[in-house]
C-alpha cells in the first residue's frame, strides 16, 4: 500500500480526446513529481466506451475512491486540473467525501490549490497563454491586432475572476497596440450575469464591426479538447461562422492550456506543497 495516493482530476467529459490528453498530463506529472498519478474525472467520462480509449475505461471520482477504500487505502491528495475554485472544488468533492466517509469510516483527502488561486494569482498561466498566441501568430504570419481570452464561462465571480486576473497578466507579454479582450463559450441570460462576459460570437462580430479586416488570435484558457474546445467544437464553428459572415476579419486559435508543458509546472508547484 502506498503512502498516499495521488489523484489528478479534471470536470470531465464524454468526449474521448479530453480524457486522452487528462491521461497524458498525468503521465507527465508522474515523470515530474516521481510517483504514480491516477487520472480521475469528477464526472461524465465514465459513459464513454472503453474501446474509444485505448481499452482502458475512464474513472470517475466517486467509483475510483470507493475502489481504493475497499482496497485499504485512507490517503489521498487531489490535484484539480481546474483553473478555479469552482463548485467541483467547493461542493462536488466535499459532498462524495462526506457520503464515502460515512461508508468506509475516516479517510484523509487533502485538495491541492487551484490552477489559479486568489488573491495569489498565476503568472506561469499568463505566460502559457502568451506564448500559444505568439505561437498561433507566427503559423497565421501576421500580427494580431486583438487577441481574446475566452473560457467557458461560469456563473460564479470568483471563478470569472480568475479569467479577468489572467487576462491582466497576459497584458504584460503583448507588443504595445494590441487589444485584449474576454469572451465566453456559455453565460446565463440577465443582466445580473453580466460580469460573466461576452459571448464569443457576439465578441467576433463586435471586432469586425469595429475593424472589418481586424485579425484576432483567440487565448484559449482550455485545458483540454471538448465540446467546445479542439478539433471539431463549437469555437471552430463560431469562428468559421464569423469569417464567413465577414470576409475581411481572420481568427487564429490558439493550442489549449493542456499542450504547454509549463502546466506541469504548476500541477508540481500545487502537489509539492501537500507531500
Amino acid at each position: 500500500m502506498s503512502d498516499v495516493v495521488v489523484i489528478l482530476v479534471d470536470n470531465g467529459s464524454t468526449r474521448a480526446a479530453s480524457v486522452l490528453s487528462l491521461r497524458s498530463i498525468a503521465a507527465r506529472l508522474a515523470v515530474a513529481c516521481g510517483r504514480p498519478v491516477h487520472p480521475v474525472s469528477l464526472q461524465h467520462a465514465d459513459k464513454i466506451a472503453p474501446e474509444q480509449l485505448d481499452g482502458v475505461a475512464a474513472q470517475v471520482l466517486p467509483a475510483f475512491l470507493r475502489g481504493q477504500l475497499a482496497a485499504g487505502e485512507r490517503e489521498f491528495i487531489v490535484v484539480p486540473l481546474i483553473f478555479g475554485n469552482s463548485r467541483a472544488l467547493t461542493s462536488f468533492i466535499p459532498e462524495q467525501v462526506a457520503l464515502l466517509g460515512a461508508e468506509f469510516g475516516p479517510f484523509r483527502l487533502r485538495l491541492a490549490e487551484a490552477l489559479v488561486p486568489l488573491p495569489r494569482g498565476e503568472p506561469l498561466l499568463a505566460k502559457i497563454l502568451a506564448e500559444q498566441v505568439a505561437q498561433c501568430s507566427a503559423e497565421l504570419d501576421t500580427r494580431p491586432t486583438r487577441v481574446v481570452v475566452v473560457d467557458h464561462g461560469s456563473p460564479i465571480p470568483e471563478v470569472t475572476e480568475v479569467r479577468a486576473r489572467v487576462t491582466m497578466g497576459l497584458r504584460d507579454h503583448l507588443e504595445e497596440g494590441i487589444a485584449l479582450g474576454q469572451a465566453v463559450m456559455e453565460r446565463r441570460q440577465g443582466a445580473e450575469y453580466d460580469f460573466n462576459g461576452q459571448l464569443l460570437a457576439d465578441m467576433l462580430d463586435s471586432c469586425a464591426a469595429q475593424d472589418p479586416r481586424a485579425v484576432v488570435i483567440l487565448a484559449m484558457m482550455f485545458i483540454s479538447p471538448g465540446r467546445h474546445a479542439g478539433p471539431g467544437g463549437d469555437i471552430e464553428t463560431i469562428c468559421r461562422d464569423a469569417m464567413r459572415m465577414n470576409p475581411g476579419l481572420r481568427v487564429g486559435i490558439s493550442r489549449l492550456v493542456g499542450e504547454h508543458p509549463l502546466l506541469v509546472d504548476i500541477l508540481s508547484q500545487r502537489l509539492q506543497a501537500l507531500l
